[in-house]
């Protein structure tokens, strides 16, 4: 085998990047100025971006989605005029997991499955960086960006309807609560988990 499936799943040819969970973070990552971070509805796995701290050292991680993508693209804007040269993005869907039991020989981080919120926060994020002129994507970041903007009007709706939204309410939480977690472009304050190395 050689090198180029690694690199090629990397995307690393790619500004803008998009993959799911903590492999897929690690996969887009290696060289990634700044890593974003989408868990829409929460808890898909509380400690895994502060857990890629160490797996990769040299980039930034936010956390962003549906309510703040418009701020996520101007601290990238940002941090790239800071570094005076094009930054690469990394925008990672956390995903859900899998009914709390994995396959053997999967490792708990790639046992995920399909979260439509996260998706479509993740693809907000793409939209909103190919707004401020960060538009070179990999055929990945373009499809979940596609799937966003496509999707538009109805995001709320399906953010409070999906999966992940229906375990939330079952468990107690109001759907008034969920809407207001997945109202776009409802907060101005950027969640900064890790500032850009010195």
């Amino acid at each position: 085998m050689t090198d180029a499936a690694p690199r090629s799943h990397a995307q690393s040819k790619y500004q803008v990047r998009f993959d799911w969970g903590r492999s897929g973070a690690v996969r887009i990552g290696a060289d990634a100025d700044i890593i974003v971070w989408v868990d829409v509805l929460g808890g898909a796995d509380d400690g895994a971006p502060t857990a890629l701290f160490a797996e990769l050292p040299q980039a930034e991680f936010v956390e962003g989605g549906l309510t703040d993508a418009a701020v996520v693209a101007a601290r990238v804007l940002e941090l790239q005029v800071q570094l005076g040269r094009r930054v690469f993005i990394g925008v990672v869907a956390a995903g859900a997991p899998q009914d709390g039991s994995t396959s053997a020989g999967v490792a708990a981080s790639d046992a995920l499955r399909f979260s439509v919120e996260d998706l479509l926060g993740a693809g907000a994020v793409i939209d909103a960086l190919a707004v401020v002129g960060l538009d070179y994507c990999s055929p990945e970041a373009a499809a979940a960006c596609a799937a966003f903007t496509g999707l538009r009007g109805a995001v709320a709706h399906l953010a409070t309807a999906s999966v992940g939204a229906q375990e939330l309410i079952a468990a107690g939480v109001a759907s008034a609560d969920i809407r207001r977690i997945a109202a776009l472009g409802s907060s101005d304050e950027l969640r900064m988990l890790r500032t850009y190395p010195a």
